[in-house]
């Protein structure tokens, strides 16, 4: 969708932050395209603590809409905090939590402390590879109260149906018992009123595995004729 060849997204994300890139699905290049895996941005602080994420290909529009957010939201933040990280954090992690509200009408506690880590590395909440090792763990989101109470049927109705017109949504179960529409984005703020501020190191298997249905792989990309001049047999190509 060309997101980040837009110019103005350039121009924010080069003011604002430094960029990154690094690869942890599968897919192949053939022809010079990218065919299959998916894309998420991680919008981090300075130590690699996740902020936000945008999962998925968006438009330019939205991708600065999103930027724009976490830049703003983490200077309020960091007023409000007055210098302590922990109420940084809390107040980042309500922020989510309210954007998911305000948004999608979805409402999520947010989770305003973070449980000691397991002291066992083999948790059965974690990816892994063939060969057994850990690449990350699979963070539990915080469950879905339910609709926001304060919207009118007909405003949640409507949230509920540009959701579903969203590509990969899916449905989720609220404490009650009811089922709501979520996108992958909705589902973003829902892990980051929980994990918001958590290394990326732990949040990336969730997002891909969890939301956007990637599998995690430590694969090299699979290129297919990666050499123009050599066909797929391998031999020479005349010209």
């Amino acid at each position: 969708m060309g997101a980040l060849t837009n110019p103005d997204v350039g121009k924010y994300v080069n003011e604002h932050m430094v960029s990154s890139f690094q690869k942890v699905a599968t897919f192949k290049i053939v022809g010079g395209n990218k065919q299959g895996g998916n894309v998420a941005a991680y919008f981090c602080a300075p130590d690699g603590r996740v902020l936000h994420c945008v999962a998925g290909p968006v438009d330019a529009a939205t991708f600065l809409r999103e930027a724009k957010w976490v830049v703003e939201t983490a200077k309020a933040c960091i007023k409000d905090s007055k210098g302590a990280g922990a109420k940084f954090k809390e107040l980042f992690r309500t922020a989510h939590a309210e954007k998911l509200r305000r948004e999608f009408g979805i409402v999520v506690p947010a989770v305003t402390f973070d449980p000691p880590d397991p002291q066992d590395d083999k948790d059965a909440l974690t990816y892994r590879d063939p060969s057994g090792q850990p690449l990350a763990p699979r963070l539990p989101p915080p469950p879905i109260d339910g609709p926001d109470v304060t919207l009118t049927d007909a405003k949640f109705e409507a949230l509920q149906k540009a959701a579903a017109a969203a590509p990969g949504n899916r449905y989720a179960e609220c404490r009650s018992g009811k089922r709501v529409v979520v996108t992958p984005q909705g589902l973003v703020h829902q892990v980051m009123a929980a994990h918001c501020l958590v290394p990326i190191e732990r949040v990336y298997g969730t997002v891909f595995e969890n939301i956007l249905g990637e599998k995690i792989s430590t694969k090299p990309v699979d290129v297919v004729t990666p050499f123009s001049w050599v066909d797929k047999d391998g031999n020479r190509i005349r010209r």
